[in-house]
């Protein structure tokens, strides 16, 4: 069993921008369970544990769809949070740009996905970067405040050239991600 998912990652220049806004929300001192800079991703699908077998039809289901999508580009707008700011449960940074071709390859991979027996998410796509999942309530107003008093994130538009199957290993020290599949867009 390969315990995978689906994502597009992001250009190592954004990672030290992305350090900085965990740091700001850091000093809110909430009980924060942050995801590692370096496996921050925007994810497409989490399949979970899966037979090493269905690692090709998955990889062959995307590559089909991947090569139907034309490369775009993202860019990181705001911070927010689920279910809400004033109460938050994960951390996120949202994604603009040319979100209605990621929209539209996202649903055209749900479908294809469908086909091989992994349901569709049950709920609508939301395109995040999650920097971290709430523990506990302790601290929760401050990092809510700490949230809503970051200043806005100006950062440069990325292209997005391909989605990546990943490993992912669960360790005491946190997930490792490992790539398994790099599957290009366009043809």
């Amino acid at each position: 069993m390969i315990r995978c998912f689906l994502a597009i990652d992001l250009p190592d220049a954004l990672r030290p921008q992305l350090a900085l806004v965990q740091g700001e929300l850091k000093k809110s001192r909430g009980d924060v369970r942050w995801v590692a800079v370096g496996n921050i991703h925007l994810t497409l699908k989490f399949f979970g544990n899966v037979p090493d077998t269905e690692i090709d039809p998955l990889t062959q289901a995307a590559r089909e769809v991947a090569a139907q999508q034309e490369p775009f580009k993202l860019q990181v707008t705001a911070a927010g949070a689920f279910p809400n700011m004033k109460s938050p449960r994960v951390i996120w940074l949202g994604l603009g740009g040319d979100v209605i071709p990621l929209a539209q390859m996202y649903h055209k991979l749900e479908k294809a996905f469908a086909a091989l027996g992994h349901l569709p998410e049950g709920r609508a796509f939301n395109p995040h970067l999650t920097l971290g999942r709430v523990k506990s309530p302790a601290n929760r107003h401050r990092l809510a405040l700490a949230l809503e008093q970051l200043p806005p994130l100006n950062w440069p538009p990325f292209q997005v050239n391909e989605i990546i199957l990943f490993k992912s290993t669960l360790t005491p020290k946190g997930s490792i991600y490992t790539p398994l599949q790099a599957i290009p867009l366009g043809k």
